[in-house]
């Protein structure tokens, strides 16, 4: 039995290392991010509470907090959540005219700037959706569906803006591939 498991277990890593599959690496920031405040329209945004640990946990140092009235402080990078907006569309109905379907959409607009004030993340928008049924005769567990929902898409949300800063600073990092037929710089 042994002696077809051990094959076995090298022609699956073989098949999977074929497929072009590999784990994503850590999030990387960019060198010179410095310190980041996570800034949210709303000062008790969960949103803002999930990427502030994130970006910590991915080794950027936290900045202090500010008082109601002061302004942010030099040297300090800011990650801007502008704006956080969420939508029940109904999708389906009943022969009654009565909902039976929505489409939960999430969609949150940020930029990422830099200690001196220049766009690291220009201003884009990410927009997440889910689609959960509800029943509208009996409607025990349709508002913890939703909940649940809304806890999922707040945290794919937090990954999707991490992914994206992470996109920029490999761009930064990243050298230029060579365009055939233009010479390359002098190396130092």
């Amino acid at each position: 039995m042994t002696r077809f498991l051990v094959p076995l277990a090298l022609a699956l890593a073989l098949a999977l290392s074929a497929c072009g599959f590999h784990l994503r690496s850590a999030l990387s920031l960019p060198p010179d991010l410095g310190p980041v405040r996570v800034v949210a329209a709303d000062r008790y945004s969960p949103l803002a509470t999930t990427l502030a640990q994130a970006l910590e946990n991915a080794g950027a140092e936290p900045a202090a907090e500010i008082a109601p009235g002061e302004t942010a402080a030099d040297g300090v990078a800011v990650l801007d959540v502008l704006s956080e907006q969420w939508a029940d569309t109904p999708v389906s109905v009943d022969q009654f005219g009565r909902s039976l379907e929505f489409s939960l959409r999430y969609a949150v607009v940020f930029e990422l700037r830099g200690a001196d004030g220049r766009a690291i993340v220009p201003r884009q928008a990410i927009e997440l959706s889910r689609d959960y049924i509800s029943n509208p005769v009996n409607s025990i567990g349709t508002e913890g569906e939703r909940e649940i929902l809304v806890r999922e898409l707040r945290r794919e949300m937090a990954a999707s803006i991490l992914r994206r800063i992470d996109a920029v600073s490999e761009l930064a990092v990243a050298p230029l591939p060579a365009v055939e037929g233009t010479p390359l710089p002098p190396s130092p």
